[in-house]
């Protein structure tokens, strides 16, 4: 895959080659192309959702996973989301996050809906992004229970629930102990409809061999 892209931030048209390190307004993205050697090419592409200067910890394992995944076939959409300088409400902070996902998945000339990728906190960003944005799947490693369970200094002011229906597969991993808190406190935890994964490491080949495996049984 070599797209071209359209920009939103006024580059005008960029041939992007694969494996190229981009940042634009502090927003940080690759895009990983497979190689020629790889065994096949998904044409489902994989976006690797995380905000590290907000969540640190929504950045773990993100770039390896990326790697290894475009090796294989997939193209990867690495992006690391800019935070703000200022947000009043943590209704603002999600609009801004999804607004800069919306605008970089644009700029990379995706051509079909995503399955996204998220740890941590980073999950409420792929939450609201799928709530009112076409995606073939989502990934959430080590998701919050709930939002009211997320630190105050992550979100300034409460976060209402989200309650979007899941129309698309939803696979979660995480230890077993963080998985136990998430099926009881979680509404997806009680949909009985998303594929929940106990891993030993939720940055290592465990948990990128579940991946793979979820992705393979859903058709992607």
């Amino acid at each position: 895959m070599r797209p071209y892209a359209a920009s939103a931030f006024g580059l005008g048209g960029i041939f992007f080659a694969p494996n190229r390190k981009v940042s634009t307004n502090a927003t940080k993205y690759i895009l990983r192309s497979p190689p020629s050697s790889a065994p096949r090419e998904v044409p489902t592409p994989l976006v690797f959702l995380s905000a590290s200067a907000w969540d640190k910890d929504s950045a773990a394992g993100m770039t390896s996973f990326a790697s290894i995944l475009a090796e294989k076939g997939y193209t990867c959409l690495e992006i690391d989301l800019a935070k703000p300088d200022t947000v009043s409400t943590s209704e603002a902070l999600m609009h801004h996050f999804e607004e800069e996902l919306r605008s970089h998945i644009r700029l990379a000339a995706i051509p079909f809906a995503p399955v996204l990728v998220s740890r941590s906190s980073g999950t409420l960003i792929a939450q609201t992004y799928i709530s009112s944005n076409p995606a073939r799947g989502l990934i959430m490693i080590s998701p919050p229970p709930n939002n009211n369970s997320v630190s105050k200094s992550l979100l300034p002011t409460p976060l209402e629930e989200f309650n979007y229906e899941p129309k698309f597969p939803i696979a979660v991993l995480g230890a077993k102990e963080d998985l136990q808190r998430w099926r009881h406190d979680s509404r997806l935890g009680q949909y009985g409809m998303v594929d929940i994964f106990e891993v030993d490491d939720t940055e290592g080949q465990d948990s990128l061999s579940k991946m793979e495996v979820w992705m393979d049984e859903i058709g992607i």
